[in-house]
């Protein structure tokens, strides 16, 4: 009995312990992952709790300490809820994370630690119950500096603390911004931040965070841009935002593309001009949350672009476009463009050489509309139309980009990116059966060709105007087989049926429709010359691998996609574009034509990969060379300055700084410095008769070849660029030899403080 007794004491007490080692690991359950520059914390219930600088002694603490970080957050598109990570548990030997939810799901993430950044992969989520969403995130940051909304980046480029913290998507279904973001494109708005709250401090009737909507009518570009004070903050993504305390937190989510959905979407909603349209969003087989996967990194800032991103683009296989061997996003490899104007090209590409510019935009040729009916021949199958103007006899795109060519120069047009244009193979006289389309339905009467009287089975929504943007008259048609019928308003009583109606619009052919045809109301573009259909997801594959055709027959290297946001006109926002880019690359290599490079309309986490250049807008508008002013008519220079610094993307100066009679060099070493100082490209207005009337043209291109040759060396220190980039100042730069270079600043119009540049290893 005795024995039991003590054996029963024995027994309790090693359960006892075991239940206290059970707690204590329970307590203790949470995790340490590091990279050469960061090191995370995860606790037990799947939260970052403490993001450090590993690169300082003592650790710099970079998570908001009142805000922890969700590592997933799952969401209900229909209930419009968020789910977060309730419990977590790490399993080492396959290096994974399984988070619990409370609405039953369970996710096991893939969490590998690089040298530079660590890979985040979701693996599994079942069961789903509901879930059509995940979002990497939030993950809050401590950091007020600058915020990179389009790729999802903290920054504090202070010299105290230089270190920054960011995301970038592994895959193209995974986007910068949150799940809740209707049609996956952030509204373009104003929100209040102050990068630096003692030299920017906000006025009392303003907040962080704080939300407006864009100068103008909607529907002028330039004159969105209506707020110069510096902490007004143009947004052009989501995938880093603010709180009530300038604190910046990133995010990207990813969507179950496979099912059907309809939005409610406008780019730009709050304003009566672009007020949103209801879309029925194609489903997309196969497109999916399931491996989706981002990078989470941090290090020092100055190092940032060159050293952690580059490294995650390259290991992860992500577009890599270059030029003239080096990334896009390499600051040594920003180069201006030149951009035409007159429509005489007898001496375009000489100019373009002698100043070190690698592209020419045939600006002055208009709007390259994207025809498939002409198989990627602008001048003919043999190249007949001779459409360039030369004094000595008139040229093709072919035989132009030859020329150009011996000088390593590519050229280049305009397009309207998707918008297929009455008259085009796939909008008119015949349409295409693959558009996209807002709302589809069914006609409940049959049609003559002449019969006006077109009756619908629901009037849903059919009163809206199509687009979301200008919402132009115009252009609000439905197709019914082959025919375009142009019609405004449907009747609020039975039978429902659509007024004013024109049939046989854009030159189609009026035909006879039965009784249950389908209808559908086409999703289109705006007016002012972009008029046109939106494609749905197949044909805009073929639109991409059309324009990387084009490039292959005529020497294109080189696009300004105008009307660049129609790609967020299907409901897919910045998966669209991604896949749009994506199809135009994968075919140019395929035909084993280098990167086409392009700027255009827009900026997005769809387009930063592939895009060099953001050269939107132009002249006083983007920066003024007289009053050294980034903007002096509206704040578009500083708006989007701000945006591209943020993103590590180059800022664009616009279609700006033509040669005329009057113009100096002066004027050309500032815009140089400023362009090298800040990051800049331009694209530089060449008209032949403008500048063949400056006296200093010469000397003017010898200015800008030796800024030019210098930058490409990668020859200007970090610091000194912080210098070069102050428009208060005047510089001069002389070559010494094809490796080195003198710098003086002005002072007073004399030379002073001068500095010898050398060309840095492996430039």
């Amino acid at each position: 009995m005795k024995l039991i007794n003590t054996r029963n004491r024995i027994d309790a007490k090693m359960a006892l312990c075991m239940l206290l080692l059970l707690f204590s690991f329970s307590a203790r359950a949470q995790w340490d992952f590091s990279t050469n520059y960061f090191k995370i914390h995860l606790n037990n219930k799947g939260y970052i709790t403490s993001m450090k600088n590993i690169t300082v002694k003592p650790n710099a603490e970079f998570s908001a300490a009142d805000k922890p970080s969700p590592l997933m957050s799952l969401y209900d598109s229909k209930k419009k809820v968020y789910y977060k990570p309730t419990k977590a548990v790490y399993n080492k030997a396959n290096q994974s994370v399984t988070l619990n939810y409370p609405n039953g799901s369970r996710a096991k993430i893939s969490l590998l630690a690089k040298e530079k950044y660590f890979k985040l992969t979701l693996q599994s989520l079942s069961p789903r119950n509901g879930v059509d969403g995940v979002q990497w995130g939030d993950i809050h940051t401590n950091i007020t500096n600058l915020f990179g909304e389009i790729i999802g980046v903290a920054r504090d480029t202070s010299e105290v603390h230089n270190y920054a913290i960011g995301m970038l998507a592994l895959d193209d279904n995974t986007l910068g911004g949150t799940s809740e973001t209707i049609a996956d494109a952030a509204p373009f708005q104003y929100i209040i931040h102050s990068p630096d709250t003692k030299r920017f401090p906000l006025p009392a009737n303003l907040h962080e965070g704080q939300i407006f909507t864009l100068g103008g009518d909607g529907i002028s570009d330039v004159a969105f841009y209506a707020h110069k004070e510096p902490y007004y903050r143009i947004l052009y993504g989501n995938a880093a935002m603010i709180d009530s305390k300038g604190r910046i937190s990133l995010n990207y989510h990813s969507r179950d593309r496979t099912t059907k959905r309809e939005v409610y979407y406008s780019l730009i909603p709050n304003m009566a001009a672009n007020t949103p349209n209801h879309i029925e969003v194609e489903p997309l087989p196969g497109v999916d949350y399931i491996g989706s996967s981002v990078a989470l990194w941090g290090s020092p800032d100055s190092t940032a672009l060159m050293d952690v991103i580059q490294t995650v683009v390259k290991a992860e296989g992500l577009p890599y476009p270059t030029v003239n061997g080096k990334w896009i996003k390499d600051p040594a490899a920003f180069v201006p463009d030149a951009l035409t104007a007159g429509g005489l090209y007898d001496n375009v590409i000489s100019y373009t050489s002698k100043m070190g510019f690698k592209a020419i935009s045939l600006y002055d040729r208009g709007f390259l509309k994207p025809d498939r009916g002409n198989k990627g021949y602008l001048d003919g199958e043999n190249f007949e139309k001779k459409s360039l103007k030369l004094t000595a006899g008139n040229k093709s795109h072919k035989e132009f980009s030859e020329m150009a060519a011996k000088y390593g120069i590519v050229i280049g047009r305009t397009p309207i990116t998707n918008s297929l244009a009455p008259g085009t193979k796939d909008a008119s006289p015949v349409p295409s059966d693959s558009l996209c389309y807002q709302q589809k339905r069914v006609l409940m009467n049959n049609l003559s060709p002449t019969d006006t009287i077109i009756i619908v089975d629901d009037p849903k929504h059919l009163q809206e105007i199509a687009s979301w943007e200008g919402h132009a008259k115009n252009l609000n048609m439905v197709k019914i087989g082959k025919e375009l019928i142009h019609y405004l308003g449907v009747s609020d009583k039975k039978p429902y049926r659509l007024l004013n109606v024109k049939r046989g619009y854009w030159n189609t052919v009026p035909a006879s429709h039965k009784a249950k045809d389908d209808i559908y109301k086409l999703q289109v573009t705006l007016n002012y010359g972009y008029d046109g259909l939106i494609p749905n997801m197949g044909l805009q594959d073929k639109i991409a691998e059309y324009y990387a055709d084009v490039c292959y027959i005529n020497g294109l290297g080189y696009y300004d996609f105008d009307g660049q946001e129609f790609l967020f006109n299907n409901g897919h926002g910045y998966y669209s574009a991604k896949r749009f880019f994506r199809k135009m690359f994968e075919r140019a290599a395929k035909l084993g034509i280098p990167d086409i490079r392009f700027t255009g309309a827009t900026l997005s986490e769809g387009s930063w990969h592939y895009q060099s250049i953001w050269n939107v807008g132009g002249g006083k508008n983007l920066y003024d060379v007289d009053t050294r002013e980034w903007g002096s008519s509206t704040s578009q220079g500083k708006d989007l300055r701000d945006v591209t610094y943020a993103n590590f993307f180059p800022v664009g100066m616009g279609g700006n700084f033509p040669i005329k009679a009057n113009s100096t060099v002066e004027q050309y070493e500032h815009i140089q410095a400023i362009s090298v100082g800040v990051g800049t490209t331009y694209s530089m207005t060449l008209n032949q008769k403008d500048v063949e009337s400056c006296p200093q043209k010469d000397a003017i291109f010898n200015v800008i070849r030796t800024w030019e040759d210098a930058r490409a060396a990668n020859a200007f220190p970090r610091l000194l660029k912080k210098q070069l980039a102050d428009p208060k100042k005047s510089w001069t730069l002389e070559t010494i030899n094809s490796n080195s270079w003198k710098l003086y600043e002005k002072v007073n119009g004399e030379k002073t403080n001068a500095v010898v540049l050398k060309r840095a290893a492996g430039y």
